[in-house]
């Protein structure tokens, strides 16, 4: 019997591994996984709708949905997951010491409603007591000029938000003080290359980081799994071979993590952090599955509500597929 031909495209991470190199198969499917860069990815989707199954930008996904754009029908598999503390850049001579600071302040964003961003401005607001109308808010490419939003938003009448002039880029204005911070998920080109005028708002990050989800149970999810409506409707089994096979991928890139005997990472403290982890975040400190993600996915939703991004609150169920909210047990 022949099985279902499905396109994928996703970044090639670890959990995704076991699928791009065959160990892991999904039943029924026979998987062309196209590995891509997140920005390539997330264009081409959201503007072509070129492939049966791909990685997601969360906030895009949630803001389209809230707009009745149904092309995609989400799983509970989150390729990407991340604090972002750490990507929050200062210039080093505006007197920027804390989050309250920023307030008034001119800040980078490489797209308005990008989850990054999206995630930080929730985070500064409910968290720090900064809201985005403190601030204001400049757009345009990280390393190359002239980039624009994927998709069209239209921002409440407070939020002050303009392009970056076309011949510029967020990286050499952070750098020069004509923009006193960034907010990024790519490292801006004039921190990697140790400029002294640029530096991290929280220097101290993974401890920022820890509070952070101390406090309140949250790591911020970025991305997700969606599948094409199309492709759905016509086989909705799908969902579940899929989801169960990223779950078995996932299992095996956290076996590779404790496996003392050789690192499978480059990382030399790899087995130490591993353990530092799981005493903060849990044994499943990177869950799949919608109601084991429910509080954040909650989280996500109210902030784009809140931002102005999503015109209504989107509920999480009608994000996901109804076949992956429980599973069978013998």
């Amino acid at each position: 019997m022949s099985k279902l031909k499905v396109t994928m495209a996703c970044s090639p991470y670890d959990r995704f591994q076991p699928l791009l190199d065959g160990t892991v198969q999904v039943d029924g499917v026979d998987l062309n996984f196209i590995p891509m860069e997140v920005e390539e990815t997330f264009w081409r989707q959201f503007r072509h709708a070129e492939f049966h199954v791909a990685e997601l930008s969360f906030s895009s996904f949630v803001m389209q949905k809230s707009k009745g754009d149904n092309r995609f029908v989400a799983i509970p598999v989150f390729s990407s997951r991340f604090f972002r503390h750490s990507c929050v850049y200062i210039n080093a001579h505006k007197g920027i010491k804390t989050p309250q600071d920023l307030k008034g302040k001119l800040v980078g964003v490489p797209e308005y409603q990008m989850t990054a961003p999206l995630w930080l401005r929730g985070i500064f607001q409910h968290y720090y007591n900064v809201c985005p109308h403190e601030i204001r808010w400049r757009a345009g490419g990280i390393y190359e000029p002239a980039r624009t939003e994927k998709l069209p938003v239209s921002l409440p009448d407070n939020i002050d938000y303009q392009p970056i002039p076309n011949n510029r880029t967020l990286s050499d204005m952070l750098e020069s003080g004509e923009l006193d911070a960034l907010f990024t998920a790519r490292t801006p080109g004039s921190f990697l290359k140790g400029s002294p005028n640029v530096k991290r708002l929280f220097e101290n990050y993974a401890e920022e980081e820890a509070k952070f989800f101390k406090d309140t149970g949250i790591f911020p999810i970025m991305h997700v799994l969606g599948i094409l409506r199309e492709t759905y409707e016509q086989h909705p089994w799908l969902a579940m071979s899929l989801y169960k096979a990223c779950l078995q991928a996932k299992r095996k890139a956290e076996e590779n993590l404790t496996n003392a005997s050789a690192l499978y990472t480059m990382l030399p403290w790899q087995v130490y952090e591993l353990e530092r982890t799981r005493k903060l975040m849990g044994e499943d400190w990177w869950p799949y599955g919608f109601h084991e993600n429910r509080k954040v996915i909650e989280a996500i939703c109210r902030y784009s509500f809140e931002q102005g991004l999503s015109k209504r609150l989107v509920e999480p169920e009608e994000l996901f597929a109804k076949e992956t909210f429980d599973m069978y047990k013998i």
